[in-house]
């Protein structure tokens, strides 16, 4: 399996994770807001502070992204291109959030595909403090109770990045158990997830949002993407017993690499190591019997 060398040294736990409360709901984000305002209002109404949500379309503008790209330092194993800042509407396609905590505020990490004013597609990573919504939409929201998604550095990368840790109750109304989980890098991401869930008794389990990276991509129908640094959202997931017995992720994303190129489809299971970090929630469906 493809391996990247991090600048820092490993954590020994390769699955950061919290157990927590959660419920599913929808929301219109309102148009002449930020996203981040937008998206946290909706969250707040609901009782929770932070979350995860899908994105299924939109329309965004003021509209500012990164892209994956190379490290020009060494300090990282890859790094952001340059601010991009499309003019006119940007129409997302697919996408995830994860609405959590940075530096005392909400903040929030969103991976998305989408098409600009003059008809271009295009994908990446959707910056905060620049991007507003044009339009008023609907997104699919899971809010996450006795859990947030905290922003810290990460020594193994040298980026700060979302981890979830464990925090009071706010008091929301919630109806399923959940997995609040960081994937840490150079390992198997179907892998990792189909491992966790036998390790806590999961039968399945369904997962909502979905924001990371994997070292280029191998998807079940044979297609690959070579180049190394990626950005991908997680548009639909699954873990459940297979054909043979045994948990099996099926795991659908699309992603942009750092040449530009997007890719959308089901992962292949056993090739797909993460590159920096995979943050998600896990849905328990069924637990499995003794």
């Amino acid at each position: 399996m493809r391996v990247i060398k991090q600048p820092g040294p490993p954590a020994p736990e390769r699955i950061q994770w919290v157990e927590a409360r959660s419920r599913a709901f929808s929301f219109t984000l309102e148009a002449g807001l930020p996203l981040l305002e937008a998206a946290r209002r909706g969250f707040a109404a609901e009782g929770f502070a932070g979350g995860v949500l899908n994105l299924r379309s939109g329309a965004l503008g003021p509209f500012a992204y990164v892209m994956p790209a190379l490290s020009k330092t060494g300090d990282n194993a890859a790094f952001y291109s340059d601010t991009f800042r499309p003019c006119g509407i940007t129409h997302l396609k697919t996408g995830a959030m994860t609405l959590g905590q940075r530096d005392g505020a909400p903040y929030f990490h969103c991976h998305a595909l989408w098409v600009e004013a003059d008809g271009r597609a295009g994908g990446g990573h959707i910056l905060p403090e620049e991007t507003v919504v044009a339009e008023a939409f609907a997104v699919d929201a899971f809010g996450i109770d006795r859990a947030v998604f905290l922003g810290e550095p990460d020594p193994e990368t040298n980026f700060k990045l979302f981890g979830p840790v464990a925090c009071a109750t706010t008091g929301a109304e919630t109806t399923s158990r959940v997995f609040a989980l960081r994937l840490r890098p150079n390992q198997d991401f179907a892998g990792a997830l189909e491992q966790f869930c036998s390790e806590q008794g999961i039968a399945s389990a369904r997962i909502h949002g979905g924001v990371g990276s994997t070292i280029g991509a191998r998807f079940a129908d044979g297609r690959i993407v070579e180049p190394f640094a990626t950005e991908l959202a997680i548009s639909a997931g699954v873990i459940a017993t297979g054909a043979g017995g045994a948990l099996e992720a099926e795991l659908d994303i699309a992603l942009v690499d750092y040449t530009g190129g997007l890719a959308e489809g089901r992962l292949k299971r056993g090739d797909n190591p993460v590159l920096m970090t995979m943050e998600l929630v896990l849905e328990v469906l069924t637990d499995a019997g003794p």
